[in-house]
C-alpha cells in the first residue's frame, strides 16, 4: 500500500524551493518529513546523485529559512529516496523570504497577522496576558474583595500585583492585570436566552468591560436563575438542576483562562430550553492538540496568569482537569455534554440531564415496566394498560433517550432497559 501525504508528511518528485514553505511550517507548528523521490500520489520515481541532493537541500535550507531549523537528512539506498526530517523549533517564527507558514491538511500556507503575533510572542517565551496593558490607568476595587472573602488578603499592595504577575517593574501593567481590573477595554461575555430556536430571543445581558472575575459570577447568576429550581420533598425544599452548575462552572471558567485575548470578540453564551452553548474565541493553543484537550492532557496555557489567579481562588483545579470534571458532572446522564473544536473557535454544549429520575408521567411508568430481560410488546400493554400504538410511540421515545433498546423484528420484537 502507497503512502499519502498527510499534515506531517509530504512528498517531493525533486528538489524546488517550494519546500521551503513546508520547512518553515515544520519548524514554526511541528516536525513533519518530506521525502524527495516520490510523486504526489507516493509512487517512488528516486533521486540520481542523493548525496548531491542532500548537500543542495542543506545549502537551500540554511539561505532561505531564517532563523535556522533544526533539521536531518536521511538516504534510502534502496529506493534512492532523500528524507527531511524537520524538527519543531524553539524560537519561532522561522521564515522563508520574510513569511512564516503552517500546515493546512497536506499543504503549506501562510499564516495571517494574529498567528504570526502568537509565534512571536513563543519565540520570546511570552504570553499574550504578559505583555505591558494598553490602559495603566486601572483599579482593583473587586479584586481586591474577592482575595478578601476568599483567600483572606485583606490588601492588595503593589508588591502582591507583581507577585501575582499583574505588574511589571518598568512597564506597568499587564494585560492580565487589566482584564482583572474593575474596568478594562476587552470584550467579555454575550449571554442570550433563546426561545424553541434562534430566531426567538427571550433575553440578552453583556458582561464586558470589567473584570472577568466580575463577568463570570454574573454569569453563574444568571444560570442559577433559568437552570436550577426548587422542588418540596416531603417537609423540605431540595435545589435541582437541569444543568450541573459544576459543568456550567468548568465550562466558562475554561473559556475566560484558554480563549484568546487578542481577538476583538466576546465569549458566546447560548441558552436554550435543552442545553447551553459556550464559544469561545480563538483554537486551541500551539502545541495543544483536540484529543489532548479532550482528554484534559492540557500542558500547553495560553494565558497561564489568569489561570494562575483562577486557580488560586479555586474557580478551577488541577490544570487541565476541567474537561474530566464536565464529564464526571454527567455520569448519571444518558446525554452527554459535547466538545468541537475548530480553526476559530472552541464549543462545548452542555445538555440538559437526561436520567430515571427525570422521566415523569407515562414514560416513567414504561420504564418502570422495563425489566434487564427482554420483554414483548403484548407483556408490557398487559402491565401498562396502554394501547399498542400509544405503548410503541413511548417506548420509540424511551429509546431515542437511551432508556431502552429494541431486539428483533416483527413479531419478535422484544425491548428491554439499556445497559449502563
Amino acid at each position: 500500500m502507497q503512502m499519502r501525504e498527510t499534515k506531517n508528511l509530504e512528498f517531493k518528485e525533486k528538489v524546488s524551493n517550494t519546500f521551503l514553505k513546508t520547512v518553515s511550517a515544520y519548524a514554526n507548528y511541528g516536525t513533519g518529513k518530506i521525502i524527495f523521490g516520490l510523486t504526489d500520489s507516493g509512487k517512488a520515481v528516486g533521486i540520481n546523485d542523493p548525496v548531491a541532493t542532500c548537500l543542495k537541500i542543506e545549502n537551500t535550507i540554511n539561505d532561505a529559512i531564517k532563523p535556522n531549523p533544526k533539521y536531518d537528512l536521511d538516504i534510502d539506498s534502496d529506493k534512492k529516496l532523500v528524507v527531511l526530517t524537520v524538527h519543531q523549533g524553539k524560537f519561532p517564527p522561522y521564515f522563508y523570504k520574510s513569511k512564516a507558514y503552517k500546515r493546512n491538511d497536506s499543504s503549506s500556507i501562510e499564516v495571517d497577522p494574529l498567528e504570526l503575533s502568537e509565534l512571536i510572542l513563543k519565540g520570546n517565551n511570552r504570553s499574550y496576558d504578559s505583555l505591558p496593558a494598553p490602559d495603566q490607568d486601572l483599579s482593583f476595587e473587586f479584586l481586591k474583595r474577592t482575595f478578601q472573602r476568599d483567600l483572606g488578603i485583606s490588601d492588595l499592595t503593589r508588591d502582591t500585583l507583581i507577585t501575582l504577575n499583574l505588574y511589571e517593574q518598568g512597564s506597568g501593567y499587564t494585560i492580565a492585570g487589566e482584564l482583572l481590573a474593575d474596568q478594562n477595554t476587552f470584550r467579555g461575555i454575550d449571554m442570550v436566552r433563546f426561545g424553541s430556536d434562534i430566531n426567538t430571543m427571550r433575553e440578552r445581558v453583556i458582561y464586558e468591560k470589567e473584570s472577568i472575575l466580575r463577568e463570570y459570577e454574573e454569569s453563574i447568576t444568571k444560570y442559577q436563575q433559568y437552570y436550577q429550581y426548587e422542588q418540596v420533598v416531603g417537609a423540605y425544599r431540595q435545589k435541582l438542576e437541569l444543568i450541573p452548575e459544576d459543568a456550567f462552572r468548568e465550562a466558562l471558567a475554561n473559556a475566560l483562562v484558554h480563549r484568546n485575548w487578542a481577538i476583538n470578540a466576546q465569549i458566546k453564551v447560548a441558552m436554550f430550553d435543552d442545553r447551553i452553548e459556550i464559544t469561545s474565541p480563538g483554537n486551541l493553543p500551539q502545541g495543544l492538540s483536540k484529543e489532548s484537550y479532550l482528554n484534559g492532557e492540557i500542558s500547553v496555557l495560553r494565558n497561564p496568569i489568569i489561570a494562575n489567579i483562577f486557580f488560586r481562588l479555586k474557580i478551577i483545579e488541577q490544570f487541565g482537569t476541567g474537561i474530566q470534571r464536565i464529564l464526571t458532572s454527567y455520569s448519571d446522564s444518558t446525554i452527554q455534554p459535547q466538545f468541537s473544536v475548530s480553526e476559530n473557535s472552541v464549543k462545548i454544549i452542555l445538555p440538559i440531564i437526561q436520567n430515571e429520575a427525570s422521566l415523569t408521567g407515562d414514560l416513567k411508568l414504561v420504564y418502570d415496566s422495563l425489566q434487564s430481560i427482554p420483554l414483548a410488546t403484548s407483556d408490557l400493554m398487559q402491565v401498562t394498560g396502554f394501547s399498542r400504538s400509544k405503548l410503541v410511540k413511548l417506548l420509540n421515545e424511551l429509546i431515542a433517550q437511551g432508556y431502552a433498546v429494541k431486539l428483533g423484528r416483527g413479531r419478535g420484537t422484544k425491548y428491554c432497559r439499556a445497559q449502563k
